[in-house]
């Protein structure tokens, strides 16, 4: 299905990689990019929702040919995807240097964990250890106990693809004046920090606090955070604002004493106590049925595989079918430049050979 989406005519170039790099470019070719993913010979595909809409090719970088071929992928290429350890790909004679000299125009990004430089630079790691060094780790959990690893979503995705997608797009933009290129680091630790920023720029309290399981955000409130209910699901309240929280407990019924001193962290091991026993007395259903659409801060806990059926995921078009299989949805939407979810297809060496004749 061809594509209209704001990236339409963006020419990038993918190496086979994990986590985060794969991320990357799937946002950019839902966007409508036309995206050519180098991987190795023999490679199936991981994970067809992540590697969707791709023009793969199999290649090996330790050839002639191969090295050929890339190149001249990347002579005709706006942008180039890689998450090696640094100096992988200049090991391989892919560096920026050689590339950038041959294609000054390129836009060169590289996702690693720990950055291109630095003491740990060439160490091995995942996304739990590069958040571990953020800080973002350590406030994450209950109190007294071992820090909650938040699947790799901090990491790899919030810190990592977002931020490389982020430095793609300003890159592009700034090329638009300049016709240059340039090397975009994209590193999980700097990103991570970067969007721990809140928390370094608030005033530290017993309320804006990163200490872990305390503070208003942090589980420690007892209007925020999550409640099991008689059936053994689980909702989650969010009712910080008095108005807000003046509802939930109106509408739930609950005690009248947890109507005084909600912003009182002494109060709240007791009040959440209560709340506990209120939301134990009904089933998610029946406390959907009360709180849910209200100002009241509320919602279900919905596992991943029921969250395409929540009537607002449904009325959104959060997920698609495509292919015999559920996809997320490409976000943010266009109104006019629409993205679209596309089936991968082996044409890269197609692909390049048009990009080459100048298709």
């Amino acid at each position: 299905m061809p594509s209209n989406g704001p990236l339409t005519g963006l020419k990038v170039v993918e190496f086979q990689g994990i986590g985060p790099g794969p991320h990357v470019a799937m946002m950019l070719a839902d966007m409508g990019a036309e995206v050519v993913r180098i991987e190795r010979s023999g490679h199936q595909p991981m994970n067809p929702v992540v590697e969707r809409a791709r023009h793969r090719v199999a290649v090996d970088l330790k050839s002639e040919d191969g090295q050929a071929f890339v190149r001249t992928a990347l002579k005709h290429d706006d942008v180039l995807i890689e998450g090696f350890r640094p100096g992988v790909m200049e090991r391989l004679g892919l560096g920026p240097d050689d590339l950038l000299s041959a294609n000054p125009a390129l836009i060169y990004a590289r996702m690693t964990g720990w950055g291109q430089d630095g003491p740990l630079a060439q160490a091995a790691g995942h996304d739990l250890n590069y958040i571990a060094i953020t800080g973002a780790l350590d406030a994450i959990g209950k109190r007294g106990e071992l820090p909650v690893p938040p699947q790799n979503l901090v990491g790899d995705f919030g810190g990592g693809s977002m931020y490389c997608a982020m430095g793609i797009l300003a890159a592009l933009f700034e090329r638009t004046s300049s016709g240059k290129g340039q090397v975009v680091d994209a590193a999980i630790v700097d990103g991570v920090t970067s969007l721990m920023s809140f928390f370094y720029g608030q005033p530290h309290s017993a309320l804006r606090t990163v200490d872990r399981g305390a503070g208003l955000l942090g589980g420690a409130a007892h209007f925020y955070r999550c409640y099991t209910c008689k059936d053994g699901k689980e909702i989650s309240v969010g009712a910080i604002e008095p108005q807000f929280y003046a509802e939930l407990l109106q509408r739930a019924d609950a005690p009248d004493h947890l109507r005084e001193a909600q912003m009182d962290p002494s109060k709240w091991d007791s009040y959440a106590e209560d709340l506990a026993d209120l939301f134990a007395t009904k089933t998610q259903d029946e406390w959907c049925e009360l709180l849910e659409g209200t100002d009241a801060c509320f919602a279900p806990v919905v596992p991943l595989d029921h969250a395409k059926d929540h009537p607002h995921m449904k009325a959104r078009g959060a997920f698609v079918e495509h292919g015999g299989r559920w996809h997320t949805a490409p976000a943010p939407r266009f109104d006019r430049t629409p993205a679209t979810i596309r089936d991968s297809v082996q044409d890269g060496d197609a692909v390049v050979a048009r990009w080459s004749e100048g298709g």
